[in-house]
């Protein structure tokens, strides 16, 4: 195996065989948290994998930890009443790894959070130990999600389920993650990176243009939902009375104060 390194304050990047890029992503004080700086660092290495024609890369913050990512900093969302919205890091991210010209695969180990779930519902493909957990956690602080985040979730998952996470924030086991096709292989901790490289070296075989074009259809066909003006503009006024709220400043308030938020519906 040939293997090279580059690495930055937040992110690395291994390319394996010369035909499979390994990003590494780590916030380790914060829990791998999705700062400002780690998307921009991350946005910018898949670009660079992308000039060099890298057909799959494999997406990951290491093995055998407690948290794959707890998500959104969230020291920073207390300085943006709006994180998710379409010029955000996070988004920007997000359509980074949809519209990457090859095969994303999401590798994970322990518990995924917030916008951090959102990112591995964009991958292509997940590989996940037993450790792994989906949460999403908005509502825990009264943030709002945004209609194309919805979406993936909407494409990905039976619509009783989504509401569930969404209205309460539990985590979605490894068990029932993967019966509902979030997770494609669920493996143990020690065969996790072996399984990614599997499935990564799999496509590495076939023909990538092809492979190209059927993701660039998907991603076309499962954006493909008509919503009326008047439907996105009610949207729009939901998402900005919910992110204008006293109850957004109460729960950012109470998770940094470590205690449990008082809502108004205010």
């Amino acid at each position: 195996m040939n293997s090279s390194q580059l690495s930055s304050s937040t992110v690395s990047v291994n390319l394996i065989d010369e035909q499979i890029g390994q990003l590494i992503f780590s916030n380790p004080t914060r829990r791998h948290a999705l700062s400002a700086a780690l998307l921009h660092s991350l946005d910018e290495r898949l670009t660079d994998l992308a000039k060099q024609r890298i057909p799959v890369v494999i997406l990951g913050s290491g093995v055998a930890q407690d948290v794959w990512s707890a998500g959104h900093d969230i020291g920073e969302l207390a300085q943006d009443r709006d994180p998710l919205a379409y010029g955000k890091p996070l988004e920007k991210a997000l359509r980074q790894v949809r519209e990457y010209p090859g095969v994303v695969i999401a590798m994970v180990s322990g518990s995924v959070w917030g916008g951090a779930v959102d990112l591995v519902m964009s991958c292509d493909l997940v590989v996940a130990d037993h450790t792994a957990c989906f949460a999403m956690t908005p509502a825990n602080i009264g943030l709002p999600y945004t209609t194309s985040g919805l979406l993936r979730f909407f494409n990905n998952l039976p619509i009783h389920v989504l509401k569930e996470m969404f209205f309460c924030a539990q985590p979605l086991d490894a068990h029932w993650a993967e019966r509902f096709g979030v997770i494609n292989r669920l493996v143990d901790s020690a065969g996790l990176e072996s399984a990614a490289l599997e499935l990564a070296r799999r496509i590495v075989d076939k023909a990538p243009l092809a492979i190209q074009a059927v993701k660039e259809q998907l991603r076309i066909l499962e954006d493909l939902q008509p919503i009326s003006v008047q439907a996105m503009e009610r949207i729009a006024e939901l998402r900005r009375r919910a992110c204008d709220s006293a109850d957004f400043s109460e729960g950012l308030d109470a998770f940094a104060t470590r205690r449990s938020p008082t809502f108004g519906g205010t």
